[in-house]
């Protein structure tokens, strides 16, 4: 059985999320797009880096990949984590270039930040993360952020940080997590949160 299924579907910056895996401890992880190594992996990790509807498409057009994540994450409980737009993905739909469906995990919508005078777009660098409640994997601290799109409206938020107001920086519900920071960028804070993913037993 495979550790950790990084999903690889064109759409992730892999080769620093899987080290930054790595580094925290983790051991056997498969960068992969084959149903079949995801429906036997412990945890999976979806990353993602670019527009809504690209990564949404890709992950579509591999045969079998979102029947398998589903089956092991929502079927099976498979602990999962999403990473900025692997996170957004979860969404009912996304607002980036048009409406586009996700996956429809966690309700809510990716919608563009609010242009406001001097509001940076898109949101860039290190921000605040603050938690909603205590949860074995989200912790206070700060992370670094790349997002000109956020999470609204989620039913399962987690935590939060602000940029021209507050915003979703991660969401979750029983064995799912989503973060809209880089773990893989987020140096020491980043590394303590992959390392309580992995330690995670939900």
């Amino acid at each position: 059985m495979t550790a950790i299924a990084l999903i690889d579907y064109g759409a992730g910056n892999l080769r620093s999320v899987h080290n930054a895996l790595v580094a925290a401890g983790a051991e056997n992880v498969a960068v992969t797009a084959d149903p079949d190594v995801v429906t036997t992996a412990d945890r999976i990790v979806l990353p993602g880096v670019g527009a809504f509807a690209a990564c949404m498409n890709g992950l579509s057009a591999i045969p079998g990949l979102i029947a398998a994540m589903d089956q092991r994450v929502r079927g099976q409980g498979a602990p999962f984590l999403g990473i900025c737009v692997g996170m957004q993905l979860l969404a009912d739909a996304g607002e980036e270039h048009g409406t586009h469906k996700g996956l429809g995990w966690i309700g809510g919508t990716v919608r563009a930040f609010d242009p406001a005078p001097a509001l940076r777009i898109p949101h860039m660098g290190w921000n605040d993360v603050v938690p909603s409640f205590p949860h074995p994997v989200i912790a206070a601290g700060e992370a670094y952020f790349l997002h000109g799109y956020h999470f609204a409206d989620a039913a399962d938020v987690l935590a939060t940080s602000s940029h021209g107001g507050p915003f979703t920086a991660a969401v979750g519900r029983d064995n799912m997590i989503g973060v809209q920071f880089h773990p893989e960028k987020s140096q020491a804070y980043g590394l303590a949160t992959l390392e309580r993913f992995l330690a995670w037993r939900p």
